[in-house]
């Protein structure tokens, strides 16, 4: 969801904070000194339902121990009629307050509305009266609806405290910021409180238009503001002060990317009558709410003004500044939370998946509404999951669903694994149910979310849960489509087979929702058409054509571009073309070329087999654009062949070298997609004539940008938050449509007759699957996306198929919350539209949940009865519109409107073409069994594909949780097994002894030299690397060796590890101390150390100096390790040897030092270094003997 309503308590902050550090929505504005207070006169107390406690009286705010403070005190918890609960306290001290609140922390309050109690109804208020000796009190709520729910309880946990404030009625005003599709509203009236009334037919309103290219400055002015909606305030002095006010308010509005703010009653005392002497200005009632997908631009801004240290008397020293554009310039401040509903709190397995979802690009959602009920769903997809919870309500068990989520937008197999666990233990929990409980795992079919891939998460978590799933007694129904069903579908029934649990599974050619009333044992709707298989892999079709090659030619043929093509060449050139105009109701046909803005390889090689199945002369997409990266060239499959796409770094260039492009598709993230898109726009408007953008998560008030800038343009804006569209035959939107199967499937190869438009993608595809068997199939079907402001609407859609002559019947698949809907069905009222139209609105169980449920699209929630599912399904049959009495009843009013247009002669069948046989990619082939192939490379220490990195088999998180340490580490990727605690120990041992050995050795000194000759670390770290060998360092393979081997014969032999340049018998090297007592102290046998001991002593007999040096003291004690730790059997010690383990282990520790020498001479500045010249001896022989010539021949 984007809009979120916030705090009360954090509204006022943000106010008080930014109204006098925003930048000005016109900064050739000149405003006086602020009204308002610079402090925040609020307080907020939380209590904690861990520790039962609440925020102790000495932690609040130092104004609150002011001397004769009064104060209110109210819950903050987005509750509606405080007042009418008894939730209100007034006039009251510090201590009364405190006590008042304590009396009702972490209570249950049950709230119970009666609207008709209520006079006043507004879209942008609720009202509520309190009573006073002193003065009038109006608190406005938030501006959802009163009859949503039927009661609602929970608990006390927020409270907010605040001055009372007593004033004349006549002080007191009411102000709103609301955001619509055209732009902002002001609405203001003198007459606030309890005399505000009914908002709309009262207050004064100022329309503010959503800012372009050609007027960048909407804002009015402040005389505008003033003669607008200040007419009625009582004196000039006011009136200033509130324009100032306004002005202020309005660029804290747009600069924080609030999505509405109402103030009420909003204080103006005179100069005459505040205590100041000046003009004042109080917020006593607040309602906002923020766009949440705002927060990584805004974010910070947020978090600034509730960090209270800010506000303190020393908040000079701390200030924050504010950059060029309003950017901060610091990192502060506690990030905003958004509550939930008042009786919503999120229970611990919500609060769970929204982390889990908030740390991913997938999207997981779970609402519990009953954990008593009986049926669960586990559904893929936004607008999938509403259609399911229809399905089940239509049937009459809304009071037994259990809960509402979705996951969609390919979330990997370890997410899916954690949201399945959470709901299957959500279902086995408590006693068994007498009829037992059903679990639905449904979805649509997918765009590009690989099923197999997420069904085996859901399969390890239900194989996980196998036995609480057999004593809850658990019935399990599949259906889902979409790329790889059919191994994830093969999968659940295997599963079936072997769980105990009943499973039964169904795949694409069974309708979305059949398996609701099979699940329930309720009467359905049965023999449905079924839609024909999937066509296989095997040979490109004959239809596909390819650019003609001169195969006579020796030297091969040159094209017009300069490029040469040689006999049997595998790569395939197209020539570029001249742009083509197509009617203005017609932006995609079989000639549309197109730009894919963003490396998005996956969705081009998708686009580029539609192309070839359809029989395209030439690939849709013409190029890349991405403007990280240099030109370049990237290859693509077309058919069994390929063909070359340029990737330019910006549209300018792309649109030079490609006149016949008018079509992007925007891969964009949302942070960038402002930019990238209003660049088209503004640029190359005349050229680019419509625009895809699929990211999910743009703010509410960059895609108003965007798509009032494209009207003024007259682009096409399709998105944001979509999966495209596609025209059968012709065009398709990166990953509209699905997989290649689902193209051959829904028949969408080829042109239909039926024109739909939807929010949901993966409704789209269901779309395409019913109308292929109930009809000749989809003309064009576009997927608006489920954001607040789509750049195009259902209307935009709708008038063009109505425009085309090619379309004959028009389908309209809404949804609960906005009034889209509504303007097609005044179309029809109007006769714009003729054509017949088959609609549904999603969303009719809305209205059957007894809390407030967010479903998976963020504009599918009902503001008003209007922008109910019920409603609009109401009007638009009430207008003509062809409305089945239930979305089951879809297909079946499909199929008969298409008869009737037959039956008319508006549409005649065409002979079925033969679906083309498209070449499957390699890689997807595999993935789906179908091939195989040997490995390149055999690796038998790590794996990082699944969940979690694992290395030897053990997960990573067990690494740090059984805390192995590094020797650990290096015992599982060395040794592929665990070696005991000591084991360990001693490699990390070794590897401290081993990690410098001052900077005169000569891999020290190389690196060194390296260093200051300018060279990075690795280069400097391989150049001291490169010295060991078995002069330096390398001896301990050689000195394990021989030791090992004089031990093993008998011998006596010259061994490596003897003798030390400065170390004795009388001066003993430390080192080899430090190791040969902690062997002989745990080490379970150390038989090698104590021969070489015994070496030793002969040694030192001859020479002091001939000690078992630190070389040989490791390399024998790691053959121990080895030899007798019991974990190695002899054979696979000795090979350890030979491999160069020891060797690896002085790498390993002598790799710490050399860093440690390179960063000591990059941090001292080292110059470059110049052996001295006197400390080379230089020989140099006489040239004594003749020079020889050659001779010529």
């Amino acid at each position: 969801m984007s809009s979120k309503p916030i705090r009360e308590y954090d509204a006022k902050l943000l106010l008080t904070y930014w109204l006098t550090r925003a930048p000005l929505i016109d900064s050739s504005l000149s405003l006086g000194p602020s009204a308002t207070p610079a402090y925040p006169r609020a307080a907020q107390l939380l209590f904690d339902e861990d520790t039962r406690s609440l925020t102790p009286a000495d932690a609040l705010p130092r104004w609150l121990s002011e001397p004769g403070v009064k104060l209110v005190a109210k819950p903050d918890q987005l509750i509606k009629r405080r007042g009418k609960a008894g939730l209100l306290t007034l006039n009251k001290t510090k201590e009364e307050a405190y006590a008042w609140i304590s009396e009702r922390a972490g209570k249950i309050q049950k709230l119970c509305p009666r609207p008709e109690e209520y006079p006043f109804k507004s879209p942008y208020h609720l009202t509520i009266f309190y009573l006073s000796a002193s003065s009038v009190w109006h608190f406005p709520e938030s501006s959802r609806r009163l009859s949503d729910v039927e009661s609602v309880s929970g608990p006390l946990t927020s409270f907010i405290l605040e001055p009372f404030l007593p004033h004349p009625s006549n002080t007191e005003y009411y102000i709103c910021i609301n955001s619509g599709r055209e732009g902002d509203s002001i609405l203001f009236t003198h007459e606030g409180g309890v005399d505000v009334g009914d908002v709309d037919a009262k207050a004064l309103k100022l329309d503010i238009p959503v800012p372009t290219a050609k007027t960048p400055n909407t804002f009015p002015g402040k005389k505008a503001v003033k003669d607008t909606l200040l007419v009625n305030v009582d004196t000039e002095e006011k009136k200033d002060a509130l324009v100032d006010f306004i002005v202020r308010l309005y660029s804290v509005y747009v600069d924080l990317h609030f999505a509405y703010l109402e103030i009420n009653p909003l204080i103006c005392f005179g100069s005459k009558d505040s205590k100041s002497g000046n003009v004042e200005i109080h917020y006593l009632d607040m309602a906002a709410k923020l766009d949440q997908t705002a927060e990584s631009i805004t974010g910070q801004k947020w978090a600034i003004a509730r960090d209270l240290s800010v506000y303190e008397a020393d908040a000079t020293k701390t200030a924050v500044s504010v950059g060029k554009g309003g950017k901060i310039n610091a990192d502060r401040g506690p990030p905003m939370v958004f509550p939930a509903p008042f009786g919503r709190a999120l229970t611990k397995e919500e609060a769970y998946i929204q982390k889990l979802d908030a740390s991913t690009g997938a999207s997981l959602k779970l609402t519990v509404l009953n954990a008593e009920g009986r049926v669960w769903t586990m559904v893929a997809g936004g607008g999938a999951s509403v259609v399911y919870s229809d399905a089940i309500a239509a049937a009459g068990f809304a009071h037994e669903l259990a809960n509402y989520g979705e996951y969609s937008g390919a979330p990997t197999e370890g997410q899916t694994y954690e949201y399945a666990k959470t709901i299957i233990d959500l279902i086995t929990r408590g006693k068994p149910h007498p009829e037992g409980k059903v679990l639905i795992i449904g979805g649509g079919i997918a765009n590009f979310t690989n099923v197999a891939a997420t069904f085996k998460g859901i399969i390890r978590a239900l194989k996980e849960y196998k036995q609480q799933l057999i004593n809850s007694g658990v019935k399990i129904y599949v259906r889902r489509g979409g790329p790889n069903y059919q191994e994830g579908l093969k999968a659940m029934r295997l599963l079936g087979e072997s769980l105990g649990v009943p499973i039964k599974v169904y795949g694409p050619e069974t309708h979305i929702t059949e398996i609701v009333p099979l699940a329930l044992g309720v009467a359905g709707k049965s023999g449905l058409p079924k839609s024909i298989p999937a066509t296989s892999a095997n040979t490109p079709p004959e239809s596909a054509a390819n650019v003609e090659v001169d195969q006579t030619a020796a030297v091969g043929a040159i094209h017009p571009s300069g490029e040469r093509t040689q006999p049997g060449d595998q790569i395939v050139h197209f020539d570029a073309d001249k742009p083509h105009s197509r009617p203005s109701y017609r932006p995609f046909d079989a000639s549309t070329r197109s730009f894919v803005y963003g490396l998005q390889p996956r969705a081009i090689q998708g686009m580029l087999d539609f192309d070839y199945s359809c029989g395209r002369s030439a690939p849709s997409v013409a190029a890349m654009i991405y403007p990280f990266g240099g030109h370049h060239i990237q290859k693509f499959y077309w058919g069994t062949k390929e063909t070359l796409l340029p990737v330019y770094t910006s549209v300018g260039d792309a649109v030079a070298k490609h006149p016949d492009v008018d079509v992007v598709v925007n891969f964009a993230s949302s942070r960038s997609v402002l930019g990238s898109t209003m660049e088209i726009l503004k640029d190359y408007s005349d050229k680019i004539k419509s625009i895809a953008i699929i990211a999910e998560g743009v703010p509410e008030r960059h895609a108003r940008e965007i798509l009032w800038e494209a009207e003024q343009r007259g682009v096409l804006i399709i998105g944001p938050a979509t999966v495209g569209g596609i025209k059968p035959g012709c065009f398709r939107i990166g990953n509209s449509g699905g997989m290649m199967d689902n193209i051959i499937s829904s028949k969408l190869y080829r042109a239909g007759s039926v024109g739909y438009v939807s929010k949901s993608g993966g409704m789209s595809n269901e779309l395409n699957n019913i109308l292929s068997f109930t009809t000749n199939g989809t003309y064009e079907g576009i997927a608006i996306g489920g954001d607040r402001y789509p750049g195009s609407t259902f209307i935009d859609h709708l008038l063009r198929y109505e425009a085309d002559p090619e379309c004959k019947m028009l389908v309209l698949l809404g949804e609960v919350g906005g009034v889209e809907e509504y303007r097609v069905i005044e179309a029809v009222k109007t006769g714009k539209i003729k054509k017949p139209i088959v609609a549904w609105a999603i969303g009719t169980c809305a209205k059957m949940f007894t809390t407030e449920v967010q479903f998976g699209h963020a504009g599918s929630m009902a503001n008003s009865d209007m922008e109910t599912a019920d409603a609009k399904n109401r009007a638009m049959k009430e207008a003509g519109f062809i409305v089945p009495d239930t979305f089951e009843e879809l297909p079946t009013a499909l199929r008969e409107t298409y008869e009737k247009l037959v039956r008319e002669g508006a549409i005649k069948p065409q002979p079925e073409r033969e679906p083309p046989v498209i070449p499957m990619d390699y890689k997807w082939a595999q993935e789906l069994g179908l091939i195989r192939k040997p490995a390149a490379f055999i690796s038998t220490i790590s794996d990082e594909r699944g969940q979690e990195l694992m290395y030897a088999g053990m997960r990573i998180s067990e690494v740090f949780k059984e805390e192995i340490g590094l020797g650990g580490v290096v015992s599982l990727l060395w040794f592929k097994r665990r070696l005991p605690q000591w084991a360990a120990k001693f490699v990390e041992m070794v590897l401290m002894l081993t990690a410098d050995h001052g900077p005169a050795v000569s891999g020290a000194m190389n690196t060194i030299v390296a260093t200051r000759a300018g060279k990075d670390l690795i280069s400097s770290l391989a150049s001291g690397l490169l010295t060991i060998g078995s002069r330096f360092g390398g001896a301990l393979d050689e000195a394990a060796a021989m030791f090992s081997q004089a031990r093993d014969t008998g011998l006596t032999p010259e061994i490596s590890g003897i003798g030390h340049k400065i170390k004795s018998v009388n001066n003993p090297d430390l080192r080899v101390e430090l190791v040969k007592e902690y062997v002989r102290k745990n080490f379970p046998s150390h038989s090698l150390l104590d021969y070489a001991l015994a070496v030793e002593k002969v040694t030192t007999a001859k020479k002091d100096t001939l000690i078992l040096n630190v070389d040989g003291c490791i390399a024998v004690c790691f053959v121990d390790l080895l030899r007798d730790s019991g974990a190695f059997t002899p054979e696979e010690a000795d090979e350890y040897i030979k491999i160069g383990t020891l060797n690896g282990l002085f790498v390993l520790g002598r790799s710490i030092g050399f860093i440690g020498h390179h960063l000591d001479q990059k941090r001292l500045r080292a110059p470059l270094y110049r052996h001295p010249a006197d400390d080379i001896f230089i020989n140099m022989a006489d040239v004594s003997q003749p020079r020889v010539l050659g001779r010529m021949a």
